[in-house]
C-alpha cells in the first residue's frame, strides 16, 4: 500500500505560478515533482478561482484601517474634552474656595 503524499499550500501555489507564468510545461512539472497532470490541473482551478479573494482582501483591510483611523481620531477628541472638563473642574473649584463658599 503507497502512502498518499501531502503538499503543501505554499508548493502548490510555487507549480501552478511556474505553469501559468510558462517557466515551464504540465509535462515538465509532472516528471519534475512525480504528479499527475490532473492533480495539477486541479491545482491550478482551485488557484484561479481563489484569485479574486486576494483583492477582496485588501479592500477589507482598507475598510479596517478606515475605522481604526476613525476610532483614533475619535480618543483624541474625547482626550481633549476630558483635560478641558478636568481645567473647568479644577478652575471651578477655585473659584468657589475664594468666594468662601465650600460645596
Amino acid at each position: 500500500m503507497s502512502k498518499r503524499r501531502k503538499f503543501t499550500p505554499e508548493f502548490k501555489s510555487q507549480v501552478v505560478l511556474q505553469l501559468l507564468s510558462g517557466e515551464k510545461s504540465l509535462a515538465e512539472l509532472c516528471r519534475e515533482h512525480q504528479l499527475t497532470s490532473q492533480m495539477v490541473g486541479n491545482w491550478k482551478q482551485q488557484f484561479l478561482t481563489a484569485a479574486p479573494q486576494v483583492f477582496e482582501q485588501s479592500n477589507v483591510d482598507s475598510d479596517e484601517q478606515a475605522r481604526i483611523a476613525e476610532l483614533e481620531r475619535m480618543i483624541g477628541r474625547l482626550t481633549m474634552e476630558l483635560e478641558i472638563a478636568k481645567k473647568a473642574s479644577s478652575l471651578l473649584d477655585g473659584m468657589r474656595s475664594r468666594n468662601g463658599r465650600q460645596p
